[in-house]
C-alpha cells in the first residue's frame, strides 16, 4: 500500500467550486498514477482549511463513483500564513509500485505547499 498526496485551492467557499476543484484534483491524481479501478483505493482522507465549510470535498469522490471507498473529511490545523481556501487529500492505494513512483498532484495556489513536487504538475 502507498500514499498519494494532493491539494487544490478554490477562489470562494461555494459548494460548486469545492466539488469541482476536488473532482479535478482526484481525476488528475488517478490519471497520473494510472489508477483505473476504485477497488485499488483503500481510503481517502480530505482536509480543508477552516475558511471552507459549505460542503464536504468527499462529495466529489462520491460523484466520481467512489461509493465503496471509505472517505473522511477533517479540518487542517490553522497555521499562520498558510494557503487559504485549500483542500488536501491523502489517498491510500494498493499497488506494487514503489513510493518513489507515486505522483503527487498540487493545483492552483496549492502548488506553493510543495514547490519540490514536479512529478505530476
Amino acid at each position: 500500500m502507498r500514499g498519494i498526496r494532493g491539494a487544490v485551492s478554490v477562489e470562494a467557499d461555494e459548494p460548486g467550486q469545492i466539488v469541482a476543484a476536488t473532482r479535478q484534483l482526484l481525476e488528475d491524481i488517478l490519471r497520473a498514477n494510472d489508477i483505473q479501478d476504485f477497488d485499488d483505493i483503500v481510503s481517502a482522507i480530505f482536509t480543508t482549511t477552516a475558511d471552507l465549510k459549505s460542503t464536504f470535498p468527499a462529495e466529489a469522490a462520491r460523484e466520481l463513483g467512489m461509493s465503496q471507498v471509505p472517505l473522511l473529511c477533517g479540518c487542517e490545523i490553522p497555521v499562520p500564513n498558510s494557503v487559504p481556501r485549500c483542500i488536501r487529500v491523502l489517498l491510500h492505494v494498493n499497488t506494487d509500485k514503489k513510493q518513489l513512483e507515486m505522483k503527487h498532484v498540487y493545483l492552483g495556489d496549492a502548488r506553493k505547499l510543495r514547490p519540490d513536487m514536479h512529478s505530476a504538475q
